[in-house]
């Protein structure tokens, strides 16, 4: 093999798995899948392709449609970082980090840069955005690969939703696409849905990659998105000709036109979530799952995969 290429080669994270061999560079973002591999399944990677992971629960926010825990939680740096590492040496290409609001989590710098100086992942974390000034900004440049930003309608209806200025947001944002590349978290209701042709617009204006779609869902303090509203997302999706990247979350993709290059890793093996109180569970909006205790996150995995296997 030529030397170029192998110098390549080593700049992307390797995952085996049902659908062939992903390559990924957390640098680009650049997936890269070698399909016609046949890998044995003894050698497919065992951890989730991405976890998100709550770092704790605290958010100076209080919007109506959050489905975070409001009681005191937050995880340690020391079990954190060894999850981390666990994770990486099994495979898992990212993590995101959330919360709550991760940017009050204090050692949300270190453990950025401990995912980029000692593992292979991608370190992203979701954010509503209002903390992030030019110092914070500096310090995550180059520890942190994306960076995503809640933005529930535009004008007066962010305004309502978040209790905080849109104009203040906008100029987070530029300074946020001074730090690293990010995408919006839209959240998507009867008052956001009438808006997100001129969302979309002003995303792409930013320098915005991606445009993440998020039906709401129930909540103590609210109701989910409804059903004509969703069915109107569903056309809008369809008819989709925009200037940057859509996505859905999975809860919301249903009826959806979503292109999935890894149809066979499904379920736990593409997605897991870990909440601030250690306990791993297949989302962040299930209630139940398994606590992450000595034996590490890996066994507590497995353990997950057989409880809901049963449950089958």
């Amino acid at each position: 093999m030529r030397p170029g290429i192998v110098k390549m080669l080593h700049r992307f994270k390797v995952r085996t798995g049902p659908d062939g061999i992903l390559l990924f560079s957390r640098e680009t973002g650049l997936n890269l899948l070698i399909d016609d591999a046949k890998v044995a399944q003894e050698l497919w990677s065992t951890a989730p392709r991405h976890v998100s992971i709550a770092l704790a629960n605290a958010c100076d926010l209080d919007c109506p449609h959050c489905f975070a825990p409001k009681n005191p939680a937050m995880l340690s740096m020391g079990r954190l970082i060894d999850w981390l590492d666990e994770l990486d040496a099994n495979g898992c290409i990212g993590v995101g980090f959330g919360g709550g609001e991760p940017t009050l989590y204090k050692n949300l710098l270190h453990i950025c840069n401990h995912v980029t100086q000692n593992t292979g992942m991608a370190a992203t974390f979701t954010t509503h955005g209002h903390h992030i000034d030019g110092r914070l900004a500096a310090t995550l440049k180059g520890n942190v690969h994306f960076i995503r930003v809640s933005m529930d309608g535009i004008g007066a209806t962010y305004e309502k939703i978040r209790n905080r200025s849109f104009s203040a947001l906008l100029q987070k944002l530029e300074v946020i696409r001074e730090c690293a590349p990010f995408g919006i978290n839209y959240l998507v209701n009867c008052l956001t849905l009438p808006e997100i042709d001129a969302a979309i617009a002003l995303a792409a204006e930013v320098g915005a990659s991606e445009f993440l779609l998020l039906p709401q869902l129930p909540t103590n303090k609210g109701s989910g998105i409804d059903n004509s509203t969703m069915q109107a997302l569903r056309r809008w999706v369809h008819s989709y000709a925009g200037p940057i990247r859509i996505a859905v979350s999975e809860v919301g993709r249903d009826s959806m036109p979503i292109a999935d290059p890894l149809p066979r890793e499904t379920e736990l093996r593409a997605y897991a979530h870990i909440d601030a109180s250690g306990t791993i569970k297949r989302s962040s909006y299930d209630k139940h799952g398994i606590p992450i205790a000595s034996g590490g996150v890996m066994e507590a995995l497995r353990m997950l995969e057989s409880m809901w296997e049963v449950a089958k």
